[in-house]
């Protein structure tokens, strides 16, 4: 039995790649790497689309591993037409690409790509990590207008980082000059980001390796856990420029907070997000714990905002056939249903 089970475990560690993002789309908009993907509803029901942004340091399959496990499917299945920013793999040409230009070349055009191709004038916005930080960003930024906006886990107070204090402080000392190695590299390789994470995360990141040997004789266990194995490997290079303004700006000076963050030379005021708000945050996340993620309630100018504390852990809100709750009963509350669809 023993001997079957460490078989059975080391097959899945050497077996062949396993497809991820089945869902039906469909690209309606490119620029350079970016592009736009239309997951139709399976039948619509709702006026406002959902318009997703994604991390730009991971690959956005993760919303989407494969039937019954993909929450662009859950929102499809809910009667939600779904756009997804998907920013690509960037090269060592695209060096000099800022967070402004991912807010405003791509995310924003993006945006208004997506409202005519849907034809109406405002959807909701739903970020995850990195890409509910830079989500914030645009919505404070954007001239579009913008019903809802969800950020999941995503990152906003950088004033205490619990698993990175030290190094959080030798930055802010200017005992860390991240200007020479940027610089000198041009591009920040997946490897750095992975291993820095894996850093955090332990002894976490390795546990799933004995999950899996634990249920490595369930097809559907063994199954999901390939394609998360996957995804957490998956990581991509970042431009050292967008790299510097996160150290800087974003983490070192906690521009968010603190104020004084400006994309394109003007100001971001995040008192300019007035749409109605819900913030997602997990407790067993050491990645992005949840005091780096509720001070966005305090600078944002809506009214309608809900924070909500989970169980569970940075990729579970993702990782699933159903939607978390309550978002599926908050989205329900504030989107618009069609004339003639199914009731609730």
């Amino acid at each position: 039995m023993v001997i079957k089970r460490f078989s059975q475990f080391f097959g899945a560690l050497t077996e062949e790649d396993i497809p991820v993002g089945l869902s039906e789309k469909y690209p309606i908009w490119k620029k350079n790497k970016t592009t736009l993907w239309y997951y139709p509803a399976s039948q619509k029901k709702f006026k406002e689309p959902i318009f997703l942004i994604y991390s730009i340091v991971n690959k956005a399959y993760i919303l989407d591993l494969a039937p019954s496990i993909s929450l662009i499917e859950s929102f499809t299945n809910a009667g939600y037409d779904t756009y997804l920013i998907d920013f690509g793999i960037p090269g060592f040409e695209d060096r000099d690409t800022s967070i402004d230009d991912y807010i405003i070349k791509y995310i924003d055009k993006g945006y208004q790509r997506a409202l005519r191709h849907a034809g109406t004038d405002e959807m909701t916005v739903i970020g995850f990590c990195l890409g509910g930080t830079i989500a914030a960003v645009f919505a404070a930024v954007t001239k579009e207008k913008i019903k809802n906006l969800i950020l999941a886990v995503s990152p906003i107070d950088f004033s205490s980082f619990p698993m990175y204090d030290k190094w959080l402080t030798a930055l802010r000392n200017g005992e860390i000059e991240m200007e020479e190695f940027t610089d000198a590299i041009s591009m920040v390789p997946p490897d750095f980001i992975k291993y820095g994470t894996r850093m955090i995360a332990a002894p976490v990141s390795y546990s799933h390796y004995l999950a899996l040997l634990h249920r490595v004789g369930d097809p559907k266990y063994r199954e999901k856990w390939l394609r998360m194995n996957k995804w957490t490997l998956d990581h991509i290079p970042l431009p050292g420029k967008a790299f510097k303004q996160l150290m800087n700006d974003y983490i070192r000076d906690n521009k968010i907070v603190e104020g004084g963050l400006e994309i394109n030379g003007e100001p971001v005021d995040f008192k300019n997000i007035t749409c109605n708000l819900l913030v997602f945050s997990t407790k067993y996340d050491p990645l992005v714990p949840s005091t780096l993620c509720e001070p966005i309630m305090d600078v944002v100018g809506s009214e309608d905002k809900t924070f909500v504390l989970f169980e569970g852990g940075h990729a579970s809100l993702v990782a699933n056939k159903n939607m978390p709750y309550p978002m599926e009963e908050w989205l329900y509350n504030h989107c618009i249903e069609i004339d003639g669809a199914d009731s609730h």
